[in-house]
């Protein structure tokens, strides 16, 4: 699965890193921004079964930088705003609320 933000600072190498142990599942993380940590591509997209991302404007920029790589993984968007440090314990406690479930209906 892959986590999209902004940057690739905070919010997505957070849940890149509290899910890299889940089982069954290899993680990765990307940044919408042209300054991203890890830029997004088209191959992390097409690599990609599942794709989160954290907020509206992510998703929006996801479907039209990389419309062709979209044909097969599911986008979910989980509306978390960028107040939050890298790890910090609300942003862990929010993923582990909301990530779940969509990884329990793959």
């Amino acid at each position: 699965m892959l986590f999209v933000c902004s940057r690739n600072r905070l919010r997505s190498p957070t849940a890149e890193q509290v899910f890299a142990a889940w089982p069954g599942v290899e993680t990765a993380s990307a940044g919408t921004d042209h300054d991203a940590e890890v830029a997004l591509t088209p191959e992390l997209v097409r690599w990609a079964e599942l794709i989160f991302v954290m907020e509206p404007t992510h998703r929006d920029k996801l479907r039209r930088r990389f419309r062709e790589a979209l044909r097969g993984p599911r986008i979910v968007c989980l509306n978390i705003p960028d107040e939050f440090a890298f790890q910090q314990p609300e942003l862990v406690a929010l993923l582990k609320r909301k990530v779940p479930p969509h990884l329990m209906a793959r």
